[in-house]
């Protein structure tokens, strides 16, 4: 027998958040309810405690809500060419233009790196400061589940 569904106020309890910010979760889309009770509460899956936590870790890393619901709504294997007005880079929902994107961006962080060995002090400080933050976002990127984002699993460890 599977877990019991949560309602919303025992899912913001076990997520450490209010019930207006699985609100707001469910309103954008990132989070969608599996059913309703018999006295109309919204009824939650347990992953989807998971699931705040990854948002809210994303949201912490500098990612916009709206982009975050754009990937987990994005169906496995659509089409994203129209996704290029909205995003600096590739769309993060295709797998295969991530790959390439964040490959091109750990070389630059490397050659970020290697520039800061080389400056004065003072600039060696704010590059390595500027190298160390853009790897951790190329991580943090690397490191989505698949849960989370489809195709994840082609990503390179790293």
């Amino acid at each position: 027998m599977g877990e019991e569904l949560l309602r919303i106020g025992e899912l913001a309890a076990r997520a450490g958040v209010s019930t207006r910010t699985v609100d707001f979760y469910t309103g954008l889309g990132l989070l969608t309810p599996t059913r309703r009770s018999g006295g109309n509460f919204r009824l939650y899956q347990p992953a989807d405690v998971q699931r705040i936590a990854a948002v809210r870790h994303l949201e912490a890393q500098g990612i916009r809500l709206e982009d975050i619901a754009h990937v987990l709504a994005a169906p496995t294997g659509a089409d994203h060419t129209g996704c290029a007005d909205r995003f600096a880079g590739p769309c993060p929902a295709d797998p295969a233009a991530l790959i390439d994107y964040l490959s091109g961006l750990e070389g630059k962080v490397r050659e970020l790196t290697a520039v800061a060995q080389v400056a004065d002090p003072q600039t060696r400080s704010v590059l390595a400061t500027l190298a160390a933050r853009a790897q951790a976002l190329v991580a943090t990127a690397l490191l989505l589940s698949a849960d989370l984002l489809p195709g994840a699993d082609a990503l390179p460890p790293f």
